[in-house]
């Protein structure tokens, strides 16, 4: 095996140039300046002090630029993962303490394993289990919960509860107690981040910037923000009026404490840990495809598996919790100008720098407005559209969205991903326990073979040709038994089946038996038995069984071959 696969980062350090360096460094520094406050607002949704989130943002980064295979994913704290941290260590300890700290630590020790055990196994296809509408509707619901879980913050008052009863009972309880300078900070604050989101590249249009001091500031509105409530904050001394700020940093990083951690509660921890498991993993993997495609580059999901699950490990090494790539990080990443993934490198050696020397400017940096750029950025992710969509092309998947989106609101995240899987799976048994099985004909003049309920086609009264469209295994065995059987007792001409064989892919036991028994009857009923156009795979199966020891009519090659001879022994009889 090349070192190359093991080591991606060989690949594009091979032909990095001076002009590259300079380019990843200019847009390191910008990069870091802005994912900054992102990742202070992400450690504090996991529930822990915002600092984890700039740890989460130093050696995660540089392990996945080094073995990912994403030439721009930013790796680091993600909304989604960092609220499902939250959801799955509020009901084993209380936000704050040494315990809590710990597991977020061993959380993402178990996603990083979990995330080598896949590679290992090559079972990243696991992650299809999660559909569409039920990734649709777990972001949405997660989302609005995330926004919810804010309003405290943004209000300046107590709530508790991580599921949507009881944070709005919680809420409506302490709504009387709301602190007004933060009310009013909150206030600024969303007001003003919405105008500089929308407006400020155009600012620095308006006052003569060039084109690429816009293309790298036009998005650092928010930091300006930031760092305005934040001298607000210290020079009125608003903390003092009850405004909850960051407030000292501590320089110690976290580490696991042995003594808090027993088997049975590592036992409970990992349905958890595999799930966020494997919705970063879908979550980061949709990401770095998406930007590959744009780039005409390759993304290898394997080695995407061993990227992510040491990048975990080494938040977890560095006292933080699960990381993956995420969407508006890795717009960012791009929009910065990012070419190679030295800019992860770089961005987490700034990141460290700032670390060691400028943490007393977090100070005063106030929660609310922290709270305000994660309330932003999930309302952008409830997707209403996705619903309107589904309702008109699919009920079904439409219900499916919806179950999960409640289900979500009302029991939590876990419970939510779980039902939506379950019923993903069986809305999938039922469509293909019952396959779509048609009678065709031929068009007129050609060799093709269509439904005879949507063509006009030429058919014989003692020919019946069905054409079964779905693999046969033992879920849809039964009905297509029964299936036969009816067409053939409704039709006494008949003296001949074909089974158009043109969609079967695969065969398994239980429907091998089913086509004996078929063929059985049929005997007994006089109709002959004919298989056409079987696939090279599924008659390597069939060849020795009974089915075709015994069977009474033929095999043929195609379907017009069948047709053609069967209608000239019918002419001869």
């Amino acid at each position: 095996m090349k070192l190359s696969k093991l080591l991606p980062a060989l690949d594009w350090l091979k032909t990095y140039s001076k002009s590259d360096f300079q380019q990843d460094t200019v847009s390191s520094i910008v990069f870091t300046i802005m994912v900054i406050p992102q990742s202070l607002a992400y450690a504090m949704l996991a529930g822990l002090p915002a600092v984890t989130g700039l740890y989460a943002s130093i050696l995660p980064s540089i392990l996945y630029s080094l073995f990912g295979t994403s030439r721009i994913l930013a790796v680091g704290p993600v909304a989604l993962t960092s609220v499902m941290t939250a959801s799955v260590i509020m009901p084993s300890a209380v936000s704050g303490t040494e315990q809590y700290a710990t597991i977020a630590i061993l959380l993402a020790l178990l996603s990083g394993v979990f995330l080598l055990v896949l590679s290992l196994l090559r079972l990243g296809f696991l992650t299809n289990l999660l559909s569409h509408p039920v990734i649709s509707g777990f972001i949405s619901a997660s989302a609005l919960l995330i926004v919810i879980g804010q309003i405290k913050y943004l209000l300046g008052i107590q709530s508790e509860g991580d599921t949507l009863i009881p944070l709005t009972t919680s809420l409506f309880a302490h709504i009387t107690d709301i602190n007004t300078p933060t009310f009013i900070l909150s206030v600024v604050s969303i007001s003003a981040l919405l105008f500089v989101r929308r407006n400020f590249a155009r600012f620095l249009k308006y006052i003569g910037c060039s084109v690429k001091i816009v293309q790298l500031f036009g998005k650092s509105g928010p930091v300006i923000i930031v760092a305005i409530t934040t001298i607000s904050v210290a020079v009125l001394s608003l903390d003092q009026d009850g405004v909850s700020i960051v407030g000292a940093i501590p320089s110690e990083i976290p580490s696991i404490n042995p003594e808090l951690i027993d088997l049975e509660m590592i036992w409970q921890l990992l349905p958890g840990a595999f799930l966020i498991t494997i919705v970063g993993f879908i979550g980061s993997v949709s990401v770095a495809q998406s930007f590959a495609a744009k780039r005409r580059q390759d993304i290898n999901p394997n080695q995407e598996l061993v990227g992510l699950g040491l990048a975990n490990i080494g938040s977890a090494l560095s006292g933080a919790f699960p990381v993956t790539g995420g969407f508006s990080r890795t717009v960012l990443n791009a929009d910065c100008g990012a070419k190679k993934p030295m800019t992860g490198i770089f961005s987490a050696v700034f990141i460290l720098l700032i670390l060691l020397f400028l943490t007393p400017l977090f100070f005063y940096l106030p929660k609310a407005i922290l709270a305000a750029i994660i309330s932003i950025s999930m309302m952008q992710l409830v997707n209403l559209e996705d619903l309107r969509y589904l309702w008109r092309f699919s009920r079904k998947e439409a219900i499916l969205l919806l179950v999960t989106f409640f289900i979500v609101l009302i029991d939590g995240m876990q419970s939510g991903l779980i039902v939506g899987v379950i019923l993903s799976l069986l809305f999938f048994l039922w469509h293909t326990s019952h396959p779509h099985i048609a009678i065709v004909g031929r068009l007129p003049g050609t060799e093709h073979f269509r439904n005879v309920q949507r063509f006009s086609v030429e058919t014989h009264p003692s020919i019946l040709t069905v054409r079964i469209d779905e693999n046969l295994f033992f879920a849809n065995a039964r009905s297509l038994e029964e299936r036969l059987q009816g067409l053939v007792s409704q039709n006494k001409e008949i003296k001949h089946l074909v089974l158009m064989c043109t969609a079967i892919n695969m065969i398994d036991a239980s429907a091998l038996q089913s086509l004996e028994k078929i063929a059985d009857r049929l005997n007994d009923a006089e109709v002959q038995l004919h298989l056409s156009e079987v696939k090279g795979p599924v008659m390597d199966k069939l060849e020795g069984s009974d089915l075709i020891k015994n069977l009474s009519g033929k095999i043929f090659i195609t379907q017009h071959q069948a047709i053609k001879e069967l209608e000239e022994k019918q002419a001869n009889t």
